[in-house]
């Protein structure tokens, strides 16, 4: 009997620790559990502690609401110019709703990722080869709202879509390599005639500035001659003008007429003697008596010059 009575109570504490297991729920953070009662959607658990009616409330569902990232499998699509291209991404979504998740898809991480393709073949068909890697930030956000439009019923949020690979066949790839070699080839021709032109413009207008430079100098410096003589003519005025001044106040003082005499007189015979030289023949005067009658003519003149003031 007391055998029975401890099976009895062994058997009653290890239903107590079930039942308090079943009851008693700790959901953890950035976590949601859905809870059916009788086989039908209950209550969502919230992280931390909660209490559930055990046998009659079950654990149905248990849904991550961190950020997802899911690897879009490789798919080859097909441009508007009929070229075949490979395309592979990665799709990050959240879950927001985990009833609409549980019960809205029977997969949704498989119906996001069907759709994403399906979207993205789409898009790559309405445009052209260049396009597709020109535009990819387009091609993102086309797929990211096309996506999320339907993932609002599943419960989901799809936050972005990254296009990871874009892979064209092996001979387009050729092809577009040697399109750019030959655009680099041209821009580099360009970029050497527009040196050569530029050199040229730069020498002409280097000769021009030159030739100015030139003919400012040649200009001023025939200012400065042109002023240089007008200063020595005006300096070579005043300079005669000064003497003349000094040679007549000369005569005006006294002794001043002797003096002019005797000037005259050896200036008479210092020109005659110069004369006589300059000529192969002897010069003799026919009458030597003239030679004073010249300088008294030559002192006449002079008397009767009015003085100089």
């Amino acid at each position: 009997m007391e055998f029975t009575f401890g099976t009895v109570a062994l058997v009653i504490f290890i239903v107590a620790i079930v039942f308090v297991i079943k009851t008693i729920n700790v959901v953890p953070q950035q976590h949601a559990w859905v809870v059916e009662r009788l086989g039908k959607y209950h209550a969502t658990l919230a992280p931390g502690l909660n209490i559930v009616v055990p046998f009659v409330d079950r654990i149905a569902y248990k849904h991550s609401l961190k950020e997802i990232p899911l690897d879009v499998p490789p798919q080859v699509c097909i441009t508007k110019d009929n070229t075949q291209l490979q395309v592979d991404g990665i799709l990050y979504f959240q879950v927001t709703d985990a009833m609409r998740a549980s019960y809205g898809a029977s997969n949704y991480i498989q119906a996001i990722t069907q759709l994403a393709q399906t979207t993205l073949r789409s898009v790559i068909g309405r445009m052209e080869l260049d396009k597709t890697f020109e535009e990819r930030d387009h091609i993102n956000t086309t797929v990211v709202n096309a996506i999320d439009e339907s993932a609002a019923n599943w419960g989901v949020k799809v936050l972005r879509y990254e296009i990871k690979d874009l892979t064209p066949p092996a001979e387009i790839l050729h092809a577009m390599q040697r399109q750019i070699t030959a655009e680099r080839e041209k821009r580099a021709l360009i970029a050497a005639s527009e040196g050569r032109r530029q050199e040229a413009i730069n020498i002409a207008s280097g000769e021009r500035e030159a030739a100015i430079a030139r003919s400012e100098g040649e200009k001023q410096a025939a200012i400065n001659r042109a002023q240089g003589e007008a200063a020595a003519i005006v300096a070579l005025a005043d300079a005669s003008a000064s003497a003349l001044r000094q040679v007549g106040e000369a005569i005006r003082s006294p002794g001043g007429i002797d003096a002019v005499n005797l000037r005259v007189a050896e200036e008479y015979v210092h020109a005659f003697g110069n004369l006589a030289k300059t000529n192969n023949s002897i010069i003799v005067p026919a009458d030597m008596g003239d030679m004073s009658g010249l300088i008294a003519s030559a002192l006449t003149i002079v008397k009767s010059q009015k003085p100089l003031v």
